[in-house]
């Protein structure tokens, strides 16, 4: 565990940074960062990176990986924002915002892959970062359950999408529902398989 030699050192209030919905053409991009009370604390000897966790299991994490963060940050970057600037460039937007947002300035901060360039707080990124530390997991399974939870609530804005299921991935199902029933405001059309339908339209 990558914070383990940062405590050592002396270094604490140590803030993982991580994303949920880089792949999906539909639905927001989010990024969560979280500062853990203790990265050592046996209550947390559950968490994984969200993706190796099934969803029932990632929803009943996520109340523990709060009530064990002194504080913690969730923000959305909408599909309008990704097609405008181009997803990498949210990605490192987004890291910046949500670790701006938290009310506590964290003496260090890790991100799953990207740096934050432009931090005057030391940051390091990690490969595969949400694997090999803690606080990178935590953010991870918030950024994960609160992106879930939108889709969930956008299935029943457009039922016959199937968002509750895929999320916003591409799938066989979703990508026929664009064919026939359009693309909606919540897709990200710079994606090449919106962009194509899109043009199949006109």
């Amino acid at each position: 565990m990558i914070e383990l030699s940062l405590l050592k050192a002396g270094i604490k209030n140590i803030a993982g940074v991580d994303e949920a919905g880089r792949g999906p053409c539909a639905g927001p991009l989010v990024v969560a960062a979280a500062i853990l009370k203790d990265p050592l604390s046996d209550l947390l000897k559950d968490v994984r990176d969200s993706k190796e966790l099934s969803e029932s299991k990632r929803e009943s994490l996520f109340d523990v990986v709060i009530s064990n963060c002194i504080s913690y940050a969730i923000i959305e970057i909408t599909p309008a924002e990704i097609d405008s600037l181009g997803l990498h460039k949210c990605n490192i937007e987004g890291m910046r915002r949500a670790v701006n947002a938290l009310q506590i300035t964290p003496e260090y901060i890790l991100t799953d892959g990207y740096p934050i360039p432009g931090l005057t707080t030391p940051n390091l990124s990690v490969w595969k970062g949400d694997q090999v530390a803690i606080s990178i997991s935590c953010a991870s399974i918030l950024a994960k359950v609160y992106r879930d939870r939108i889709m969930i609530a956008l299935d029943k804005q457009y039922p016959q999408y199937g968002f509750a299921g895929h999320k916003g991935y591409i799938t066989a199902s979703h990508t026929a529902a664009i064919k026939e029933l359009g693309v909606l405001p919540i897709h990200r059309k710079s994606f090449a398989n919106i962009a194509a339908v899109i043009e199949a339209s006109k």
